[in-house]
């Protein structure tokens, strides 16, 4: 999904909702990246059997304590871990806390030695360390070869159009309104008087006693995202003109 205008600033409500993904792995090496990009160390080792790999599922499943790949955006005293790692550098990482919804094997190809998996996960999960992980369990290796976001929380592929699909004539056929991007979002409707006399000025409003931020609707369009503090209503992202 590309954000523009401003829209844009509407990212910060969509980049930590729950991700899934399709991922493809090759059993039986290993990649200092953890993907087909790094260095390739072949184990001679043999895939495992289906049987192995759907038992070794519910462990790499619900809460747990994941290490991020030194090839990560994270910083490390100002510098991103994967700068680093092209440096020959590697640092202590701390494990983090991930939640994996869903794993499910969605097939195995034994002549190339891969095995495809689809996953439900919280934001910040890394599946290259998921699946590496999920090897080593069973006495092999494993790096990814291929790795499709299938949805971003309630945004899902079916919304993404092949670029062969675009045209300057159809592009605002597959224009998302802000609207279905912040869906997910609680929703206050507030008069009109209020809409364009506080709203669209980024002005406070009376508490709405919603949990988080929530969307302020004037008549089926949606004015700005707010949020409850001790002062009431606060605006965080205006979108209607001033």
């Amino acid at each position: 999904m590309l954000l523009l205008g401003r829209a844009t600033r509407l990212s910060r409500y969509v980049t930590n909702l729950d991700k899934a993904y399709t991922a493809t792995a090759r059993f039986g090496a290993v990649s200092d990246t953890l993907d087909a990009e790094g260095e390739i160390i072949d184990l001679d080792a043999p895939l495992p059997s289906e049987e192995a790999i759907r038992d070794a599922l519910p462990t790499f499943t619900g809460d747990l304590l994941q290490v991020p790949p030194m090839t990560s955006a994270l910083k490390r005293g100002g510098v991103r871990l994967y700068d680093l790692h092209r440096r020959g550098i590697s640092v202590q990482r701390e494990a983090r806390p991930v939640t994996v919804h869903s794993l499910g094997l969605a097939g195995l190809d034994p002549a190339e030695q891969t095995a495809t998996f689809e996953i439900s996960c919280s934001s910040g999960t890394y599946v290259r360390t998921l699946i590496n992980d999920l090897a080593t369990s069973l006495g092999s290796g494993a790096y990814l070869t291929a790795l499709r976001r299938t949805s971003v929380g309630h945004l899902t592929v079916n919304d993404a159009p092949p670029p062969q699909n675009l045209s300057p004539e159809t592009l605002h056929n597959h224009i998302i309104q802000s609207l279905k991007v912040v869906a997910h979002l609680p929703e206050v409707e507030v008069s009109a008087e209020v809409g364009c006399g506080l709203v669209c000025h980024g002005g406070r409003i009376g508490r709405c006693r919603v949990d988080g931020s929530y969307r302020v609707m004037c008549g089926g369009e949606m004015l700005a995202v707010y949020r409850d503090d001790e002062g009431g209503g606060r605006a965080e992202v205006v979108l209607c003109a001033e």
